[in-house]
């Protein structure tokens, strides 16, 4: 696996990982207040990341263009700004983080679905 899409799973492995390790710390706290953020993390950060970069293995004229480097930059940026968004807006520190993120994420699969179309068999 090369370019884009080892970015993408190696991203989406870091995110697990650090998922995890969040998942195990809310475990021994007995605390779950941040299981949002959790799932979040693990979904948007570990799942959709890799089905991305598998994606782009598979295709690999797809992954060797310019808006595949875009796509990887919006889709990382929307996680690193959603996650703590959500932990502040569950602790009532504001909102924008989290909907700067989610608008990132979104953007991010409205360019993988631009993607899938334009390159079709």
């Amino acid at each position: 696996m090369r370019g884009v899409a080892f970015w993408f799973v190696a991203t989406g492995s870091v995110f697990v990982t650090i998922g995890m390790l969040g998942g195990i710390a809310m475990s021994i706290a007995g605390d779950h207040m941040f299981a949002p953020a959790h799932a979040h993390l693990n979904l948007v950060g570990w799942v959709t990341m890799a089905l991305f970069g598998f994606y782009y293995h598979l295709e690999p004229a797809a992954g060797a263009t310019t808006l595949a480097r875009v796509h990887y930059g919006v889709a990382t940026i929307g996680v690193i700004a959603m996650v703590p968004g959500i932990m502040f807006a569950i602790v009532e520190q504001g909102e924008l983080l989290v909907v700067v993120g989610s608008l990132l994420s979104l953007a991010s699969m409205l360019i993988f679905v631009v993607t899938v179309l334009r390159n079709r068999a």
